[in-house]
């Protein structure tokens, strides 16, 4: 079983980068502007702080990956308040909070939102005639999935 979830025509967008990335993602971020500037944006610590002042437009901040800014963005996707994940991470350099990264991944991909780990594939998402229109995206239904797994609710809602 499906949830629908309907993506607005003003996306709700986190932009993300390690250390090694940020250049990378700014870069994007400036060939790209114009349309981002036309829906809501996210940023983690550094890398939002830099984005706003670099393009001029105005960025949710969140804390730092490290210190809990990958959490705090997994939570609202999980929440249904973030659409979109652009997420320039690298992969040849090992990061001290790499749970976190892994937590955030698997709930992007939990609830189907649109994920890039790379230029190339935000790219293909930002291009897409999807950006300018209204989305039903389809979201597990996770209540479905804990009954069939045996799994009492009020666990799941103990540990988070």
């Amino acid at each position: 079983m499906e949830n629908l979830n309907v993506i607005g025509l003003k996306k709700r967008i986190a932009l993300v980068a390690h250390d090694n990335k940020k250049r990378d993602l700014l870069e994007w971020a400036k060939f790209n502007r114009e349309t981002l500037s036309h829906h809501h944006l996210f940023g983690t610590g550094t890398t939002g702080s830099m984005l706003e002042n670099e393009l001029g437009l105005p960025i949710t901040h969140f804390k730092s990956g490290p210190i809990g800014g990958d959490q705090q963005i997994g939570a609202k996707i999980a929440e249904g308040k973030i659409d979109f994940l652009i997420f320039f991470w690298d992969p040849l350099e090992q990061q001290p909070h790499d749970p976190d990264i892994k937590a955030l991944l698997r709930l992007a991909v939990l609830y189907n939102i649109p994920t890039a780990s790379n230029r190339a594939t935000a790219d293909f998402i930002i291009s897409s005639d999807l950006m300018n229109v209204e989305y039903e995206n389809k979201t597990p239904d996770l209540d479905h999935y804990l009954a069939i797994r045996k799994i009492p609710k009020y666990e799941i809602e103990e540990i988070s």
